[in-house]
């Protein structure tokens, strides 16, 4: 009788499993999270009681945070679906400008079309770029769409009234989204987005030659189930941005950051900074910044009410379902560089 020894096949195996286990996106966060846990418990004396208040503080961050998105997701996840049925990819190209500035032009303002906020956004892009959208054209909607759309226009004018605050809000996003949409438009589709975001998803409504047999109901249900796709794709990115979030509201406390905020540049940073940890969703973040009017300059609350809508944590995990990672990077350092320029600009050359 031959014996077989299976330890090292069995070895191999494991050793495989765990190295593949440790590739998850979700197991990296569990690891960043339990390294905060233990820099926490470093960081204060009373170990235990703290744990359990700082735990509570998290738990507090994050449900807030998650509860306030999730219906903005929902939102963007149902016109999502909705253009992915209904819209026509001919016909969508029909409207879209050959033109390179102009397309990233227009981008800047669809949002006053498909009024989303930043994370209804993410799903509503996927789908356009599935449909042909240009890319510059694309790049420009989604991060312009979180402020260019109805809803936050009305929002700001409730906080801050018909003033310069308004206008220069709605306007500085307009140009640094559509500076960055026709820098986009030099780079190639497969370097810039994922595979799932290129390939377009095949329908009977686009393909099949006896469309006329579903009915509207039909095509809506169709609808709804890939807006049901799209929001349970789109959502473990919201919950770990979300996480990721909290968590650093609960780490770095927010009097920390305020304390930073007496220069003109550092003022300006602090509010990016602030906008980038808080992850306020842009219907109600210029109620928000008007809690900061006292205490920090115009040109800062400005470079906080454009550059939050376009970038923050739980957006920046959500870019991840759409673009390779290193796009997301440039992402978020053309709008923090951007953004800062003209803020730095307006505060030096603008009397408010």
């Amino acid at each position: 009788m031959k014996l077989t020894n299976t330890r090292p096949a069995t070895a191999g195996v494991t050793k495989k499993s765990m190295s593949a286990l440790a590739k998850k996106p979700a197991v990296r966060l569990l690891v960043l999270l339990l390294l905060i846990g233990g820099l926490l418990l470093i960081r204060d004396n009373n170990l235990l009681p703290s744990l359990g208040e700082q735990f509570q503080t998290f738990v507090t961050i994050f449900l807030s945070i998650f509860i306030e998105a999730v219906p903005f997701l929902l939102a963007g996840s149902v016109v999502a679906g909705l253009i992915e049925v209904f819209v026509e990819r001919d016909t969508l190209l029909r409207f879209v400008p050959r033109q390179p500035v102009l397309a990233a032009l227009a981008g800047g303002a669809l949002g006053l079309v498909f009024p989303v906020c930043e994370c209804g956004v993410v799903p509503v892009t996927r789908r356009l770029y599935q449909k042909g959208l240009p890319l510059s054209m694309g790049i420009a909607f989604l991060l312009a769409a979180p402020v260019i759309n109805p809803i936050v226009i009305a929002s700001t004018l409730a906080a801050f009234g018909w003033g310069p605050m308004l206008w220069a809000r709605v306007g500085l996003t307009f140009v640094v989204a559509s500076l960055i949409g026709v820098l986009f438009y030099f780079a190639q589709p497969a370097e810039v987005l994922r595979p799932a975001a290129i390939e377009p998803h095949l329908h009977l409504h686009d393909h099949s030659p006896h469309d006329h047999q579903h009915t509207p109901a039909e095509k809506l249900w169709e609808a709804l189930a890939t807006a049901g796709d799209d929001f349970f794709d789109m959502g473990r990115y919201l919950v770990a941005g979300s996480m990721l979030a909290a968590a650093m509201q609960t780490v770095v406390p927010q009097p920390v950051l305020l304390a930073l905020g007496g220069g003109t540049i550092t003022s300006i940073l602090t509010m990016m900074l602030l906008a980038f940890v808080l992850s306020v969703c842009s219907t109600v973040d210029a109620f928000l910044a008007l809690a900061f009017v006292n205490t920090f300059t115009p040109a800062s609350i400005l470079a906080f009410l454009v550059f939050g809508p376009m970038v923050d944590i739980k957006s920046s995990l959500m870019f991840l379902g759409v673009f390779r990672r290193r796009v997301v990077l440039y992402l978020i350092l053309l709008p923090l560089l951007l953004t800062l320029f003209l803020a730095v600009f307006i505060s030096l050359n603008v009397r408010w």
